[in-house]
């Protein structure tokens, strides 16, 4: 592949990424409401001594508007999306280039 389409795919991949958290920032309000309940909770938890920051068996913590919104699922299958293309990724890495940096 030419450089200047690797720069140009990496140029798209980053605008993408950035319109989607951008997206997402306005959609579940932005970040101060959680902001202050989670320095409240931290300060809480500074102050009684113990317990987890994460406690898995309470489940996965999904920000409120996701919950709320029922965009549970969304958020899931962009999980899953993103979780399968780090995993393509380096498979598609460690066929085609060895780790070394020696081409196949």
């Amino acid at each position: 592949m030419q450089r200047w389409k690797q720069y140009g795919v990496l140029g798209g991949l980053a605008a993408v990424c950035l319109v989607a958290g951008l997206v997402s920032f306005t959609n579940t309000g932005g970040a101060l409401p959680y902001a202050k309940r989670f320095t409240k909770a931290l300060q809480q938890g500074a102050s009684e001594g113990s317990g987890p920051l994460v406690d898995f068996g309470r489940g996965i913590a999904i920000a409120g508007p996701i919950r709320k919104g029922g965009l549970v699922m969304e958020f899931g299958l962009v999980v899953l999306v993103l979780a399968l293309l780090g995993v393509g990724l380096y498979v598609y890495a460690s066929r085609y280039r060895g780790f070394d940096g020696e081409t196949a």
